[in-house]
């Protein structure tokens, strides 16, 4: 994006400079080479510019005029010493060190091109060009808040600036500065309101601050725009899920029809697998992901790693992204071969992936943002499931398998919904460990509180202005109660949610937001709540069951799709299921009674711990060996188990 944005910093043949020869002449020479070349008949131009130079050596403007068509022509060796040429003649030329710095930044020399740009906007202040170019290189130099400060300057200089404000709003929304890169972004929308990469862009700031819902309106007017874009309309299907209104059936329906487009976009390239009798051979396992790093996929799957059986099976990991830390590294020495895939285009992944001979491709993304199933349509892989990572069809049909369980995909339920054949796992999908251990606190708030303080720690995006109002309608149930929202970083979300509750008649004093903290802080704070509350439609897994490792309880709803199921699931394999509302509609009145019972949530705080680490939902042994076995299954069965959509 960037490199198109650059291309609206077009060179600049303005400036006068000191004479030197017949400037008269060399004037009329470049004002008919001008001509000539918006005629697009360049060589011409070329020799009037060449012939300007001859005439009047000194004159910095004929220098300029060749400089800038060599170097639209590509020949950077001659545009080079054209504006060194300038240069000499006036070092201080405005122009002639915007132009030459154009060219260097290109060129791949972003420090250079600072010191032009520093130059050029020296002699003219007002050189909107110049900062904005100054801006980019800036970046490219890693000085995010320079960058930002010098295209600031370039619109106060031009204030209607399409590209410049976009250009701002991409870096903000780097920056994670969400709410300056949505007022950005929309002031480039009010320039432009049919630009496809401002639309697309608002949707995401709006998704990092929290409002998956109001997302959904700019990014759906992308896809009407550009419908070749697959990873927006992936975007909008796993924003789908958060939307109270739409059935399960319309969010199939709308998954089923994309993997249909996809599918025919990118066709299967791979020979077909109908089983194999070869039962018992070491299988090849693949998989793929954007989040081989601190992520709650990793959660579940690095025990998984750990404790594969290689007499059996060899582990190739495919990671989509360069986003790396400490768990990346634990995670590259736990497979058999590591592959760093992020520059690779779809086929050639597809390619790399079949020339590694995979048997079993797992996909551990889904329909979230930094999807990778094009690959998947080719079908690289005999057999290709998607596990973990995104609680839902993948809407192809080329998808082999999902692994789920009972609770959250009940076959009867979720298997029409599907394209996939659904792969029950024994026990469950999941299987915990902490990133980190720390210690149950002992005492519960409301033994020393006299009141209950709920919590929620699921992500913003799924606190709709829904949830919140029936979260403020608990809080009117469940006298002196208290609420700590954390991880909500957005001020706007913030707002969003303040309003929804003084809306329910609830004053500032009984709730209280926390923004993202990192892990340590992050356990410590169950010590401040006695219960939990999930989100609806879109529940929580990983903080579910941090939740419960901390020994605070977690209110759930039973919803119509597999994520509003995801918190249900786990509390049931636990047998709580008192703690499970039958549906949306009753979920403050269990939450409201089981609050009611004081006695009952301490006595959870100083046991829940104990009963999740004697469960199936902690035993990595049996786990891993159940999912080993669905992978055989998978293999020996093949695709002929495939369901017709």
């Amino acid at each position: 994006m960037i490199k198109n944005l650059l291309r609206q910093l077009i060179p600049s043949r303005q400036g006068v400079s000191p004479g030197g020869g017949d400037t008269a002449k060399a004037d009329s020479l470049i004002e008919e080479g001008n001509r000539e070349e918006k005629a697009q008949r360049l060589q011409l131009a070329e020799e009037l510019y060449q012939q300007a130079v001859a005439i009047a050596p000194g004159h910095a403007k004929a220098h300029l005029n060749l400089g800038v068509l060599l170097a639209e022509k590509g020949d950077v060796a001659g545009a080079t010493r054209a504006y060194e040429a300038v240069l000499s003649i006036d070092p201080e030329h405005a122009f002639g060190n915007y132009n030459f710095a154009r060219l260097v930044y290109l060129s791949g020399n972003p420090k250079q091109a600072e010191t032009l740009l520093r130059a050029a906007l020296r002699k003219k202040p007002d050189f909107a060009q110049a900062a904005a170019l100054l801006s980019h290189t800036l970046e490219a130099l890693k000085d995010s808040a320079g960058a930002v400060e010098a295209m600031e300057l370039a619109l106060r200089l031009e204030p209607d600036n399409f590209s410049s404000w976009l250009s701002l709003a991409i870096m903000l929304s780097d920056l994670r500065r969400n709410e300056e890169a949505q007022r950005a972004a929309r002031r480039a929308l009010a320039l432009e309101p049919r630009s496809p990469e401002a639309l697309r862009l608002l949707g995401l700031v709006l998704c990092a601050q929290g409002f998956a819902l109001e997302a959904l309106e700019p990014l759906r007017e992308f896809i009407q725009i550009d419908p070749s874009r697959f990873e927006t309309q992936s975007f909008e299907l796993g924003l789908l899920n958060f939307d109270e209104a739409l059935s399960a059936q319309e969010i199939f329906d709308k998954h089923r029809q994309f993997g249909a487009r996809l599918e025919q976009a990118f066709p299967a390239r791979f020979e077909s697998y109908l089983g194999n009798s070869d039962k018992e051979r070491r299988l090849r396992v693949g998989y793929v992901s954007a989040d081989f790093c601190t992520h709650p996929v990793m959660l579940f799957l690095i025990p998984v790693l750990e404790r594969h059986n290689r007499a059996y099976f060899e582990i190739f990991c495919y990671s989509t992204t360069a986003n790396s830390d400490r768990i990346t590294e634990r995670v590259r020495g736990l497979c058999d071969q590591w592959v760093d895939v992020t520059d690779l285009p779809h086929p050639q992944l597809a390619d790399r992936i079949h020339a590694d001979a995979i048997d079993v491709l797992i996909d551990l993304t889904g329909h979230t943002r930094l999807y990778r199933l094009p690959v998947f349509s080719q079908q690289p892989a005999p057999i290709q499931a998607t596990w973990v990572g995104y609680l839902n069809t993948t809407g192809l049909t080329r998808m082999d398998y999902r692994l789920c369980d009972v609770r959250t995909d009940p076959p009867e339920i979720s298997q029409p919904l599907h394209t996939e054949t659904l792969i029950p796992l024994p026990n469950s999908q999941w299987c915990y460990r902490p990133f980190i251990d720390k210690e149950v606190a002992v005492e519960s708030p409301v033994e020393k509180n006299g009141y209950i303080t709920f919590g929620s720690f699921n992500s913003a995006l799924k606190i709709t202005s829904v949830m919140c109002r029936r979260w403020g309608e608990l809080l009117s149930r469940v006298p002196n109660s208290r609420l700590l929202l954390v991880d909500i970083n957005s001020e706007q979300k913030r707002e969003s949610i303040r309003f929804e509750l003084f809306d329910m008649g609830i004053s500032d004093d009984r709730f209280e937001f926390l923004p993202r903290v990192d892990l340590t802080v992050y356990y410590d704070l169950f010590s401040f709540i006695d219960i939990s509350l999930d989100s609806f439609p879109y529940g929580g897994g990983t903080t579910t069951f941090d939740s419960l490792w901390m020994g605070v309880p977690v209110v759930a709803a039973m919803g119509s799709t597999p994520v509003s199921r995801s918190a249900a699931s786990i509390l049931s394999a636990l047998g709580l299921d008192a703690w499970i509302a039958p549906s949306i509609d009753r979920y403050v009145e269990v939450a409201a009674a089981l609050a009611a019972d004081h006695q009952a949530v301490v006595e959870l705080r100083r046991t829940l711990r104990q009963t999740l680490k004697h469960s199936p939902l902690t035993d990595e042994a049996t786990f891993v060996r159940d999912l080993e076995a669905a992978y055989r299954q998978m293999w020996v069965t093949g695709r002929q188990a495939k369901p017709v959509p």
